[in-house]
């Protein structure tokens, strides 16, 4: 059995009053109490020298803890105008001394701003960020259709199996939760435009209000939002667990295209479930407008039916049904686009999560303007 010796405490001893030290025994962190006191103790017996040398000689071990307190000691003897050189250096020992280098920061000081150039600055910031991200959405938007056109090409590649379960995710298990919402919705505008309405003896002008509302805007829009929450937030999650597991790497090592494989069934399911759940969205919220109307107003269901034929036509439905497929591709393109951004910490998987969340529904309010104007201007 082979006996180890005992470890030798770190310790300093003084020679030629003061201006030789030498350090002895194992300045390891194993002794990191003992340690921390010798290094002090470095600095403290330098009372009047000018030069101070550490004679390593009797240093029997060494490791970084013991090299970065060491090089600590000699840099506050050269902060106070005290020369400090090293002697009997074993090679290893060198080593550590150059790469366990120390460095006294400090407190950071920051030159104060006013508060107004603040302000401008931090909104510039912003500004070129959202540049910064726009320009990152157009060019993976790019990538993402020549994948798809490469993939038209190649039919053989395109994969039906993951475009159907994608589907039945978000289109199927989506719709419950998109009629209830849009039934309640419905029957809440109802029930306020005849309130309102009523005033003026017009409560039968309620049913144009809910069919163009519904129709136009509410049911593609509350559609949107709530698949951006629930589905993009989904994909995110997903794509950025992938990353984070080093799955995107190993598709791409085999030779297999991320865009192809993960993204492009989740993005085209995205694109034909939502005009489906944005029709089932509009007939739930009409049919709560109907019962609210019903309920509330007195216009039965045969009044409901004939008020509503006349005040809207086939290009009120349309309108909804067009912008659907538009905000599908930009909540799936953002959020394939934030789980990829993701980098291998769980706080980056969840900031964006809710950095895709965030943008997703900021952009869906957005295009719903912009198709607004666009209808508008062309009389649709």
């Amino acid at each position: 059995m082979e006996l180890t010796a005992a470890p030798q405490p770190p310790d300093v001893a003084s020679r030629e009053g003061g201006a030789r030290l030498a350090l002895l025994g194992d300045w390891t962190l194993a002794a990191s109490r003992r340690l921390e006191e010798k290094a002090q103790a470095l600095t403290a017996l330098d009372a009047g020298a000018h030069f101070v040398t550490f004679d390593l000689a009797g240093v029997s071990r060494l490791d970084t803890a013991g090299a970065w307190l060491i090089n600590r000691a000699r840099q506050t003897l050269a902060s106070a105008n005290v020369g400090v050189a090293l002697e009997h250096i074993r090679p290893e020992h060198g080593m550590l001394l150059d790469e366990a280098a120390w460095r006294d920061f400090g407190p950071q000081t920051r030159a104060r701003l006013p508060v107004l150039i603040q302000l401008l600055s931090d909104f510039g910031r912003a500004v070129v960020v959202s540049l910064k991200e726009f320009y990152r959405g157009v060019s993976f938007l790019g990538e993402f259709v020549a994948a798809m056109a490469f993939v038209a090409t190649h039919p053989r590649r395109f994969r039906l199996t993951a475009l159907v379960a994608h589907m039945e995710l978000i289109g199927l298990r989506s719709a419950p939760i998109i009629i209830l919402i849009n039934l309640l919705v419905g029957g809440i505008v109802a029930q306020q435009g005849i309130y309102q309405l009523l005033k003026f003896g017009a409560s039968s002008y309620s049913v144009s209000l809910i069919g163009i509302l519904v129709l136009r805007e509410l049911g593609v829009l509350l559609t949107s939002i709530m698949i951006a929450g629930r589905s993009g937030s989904a994909i995110t999650a997903e794509i950025g667990s992938m990353k984070m597991r080093e799955e995107i790497d190993a598709l791409r090592v085999m030779g297999l295209s991320p865009l192809e494989v993960l993204i492009g069934p989740r993005v085209l399911a995205l694109v034909i479930s939502l005009p489906i759940l944005t029709f089932i969205a509009d007939m739930s919220a009409l049919f709560g407008g109907m019962l609210v109307s019903w309920s509330y107003g007195g216009i039965s269901p045969i009044a409901f039916t004939a008020l509503l034929k006349e005040a809207i036509a086939f290009h009120t439905f349309m309108v909804g049904i067009i912008k659907a497929p538009f905000m599908a591709l930009v909540i799936g393109i953002i959020a394939a686009m934030d789980g990829l951004a993701t980098e291998g910490s769980a706080e980056s998987l969840g900031r964006q999560v809710t950095s895709s969340v965030v943008k997703s529904i900021f952009m869906v309010i957005v295009l719903d303007g912009l198709f607004a104007i666009f209808f508008a201007g062309v009389d649709y």
